[in-house]
């Protein structure tokens, strides 16, 4: 029981250890590896309730505690998987990120249009593609500048995009 009761202590230290720098790095790989030692956690705990419930004449209970701790180790590995694979097929980011990305491009001066805003999730990165509309009559240097201000911008302010593309259209 003794051992039980300390994987119990080691293993969920070890759980929110893991969360905390999953969390810090944005690793849905590190954050999987702690909810590991989650399980193993839930494992311990179940062993334990068994031992428990053996030492005090319930047979039973080791079983009714490994179908509990299966449920919630199922529970786990179907979140990771969901999670996994959004990440795997380059989802869109969600409607605030999106929104913040419109009111950078709405500030810059020099903007006539939004044209298009694409967005994905690659991994814990995000990748933007950016299509505005600039005064026709400008020269090159002036629409790349407006361009660079908008990729600088959207890089800086927004946490983990990665790589924002900006294109300029002509607005005649």
């Amino acid at each position: 029981m003794c051992a039980a009761i300390l994987s119990i202590i080691v293993k969920e230290a070890m759980y929110w250890y893991t969360r905390k720098v999953a969390k810090k790095i944005n690793s849905s790989a590190v954050m999987a590896d702690a909810w590991h030692h989650r399980s193993d956690a839930l494992s311990s705990i179940g062993s334990f309730a068994g031992i428990l419930g053996a030492r005090m004449g319930f047979l039973i209970s080791d079983s009714i505690a490994s179908i509990v701790i299966s449920i919630f180790i199922i529970k786990a590995g179907v979140e990771i998987f969901i999670k996994t694979i959004r990440e795997l097929t380059d989802e869109a980011c969600d409607e605030k990120t999106v929104n913040q990305i419109y009111n950078i491009i709405n500030k810059q001066t020099g903007v006539m249009r939004i044209d298009d805003v694409k967005t994905r999730k690659f991994g814990s990165k995000i990748y933007v593609d950016v299509e505005i509309s600039a005064d026709g009559e400008k020269t090159l240097t002036e629409t790349h500048n407006i361009a660079e201000n908008i990729h600088h911008s959207i890089e800086k302010d927004i946490e983990f995009v990665k790589h924002c593309m900006v294109h300029v259209n002509p607005y005649i």
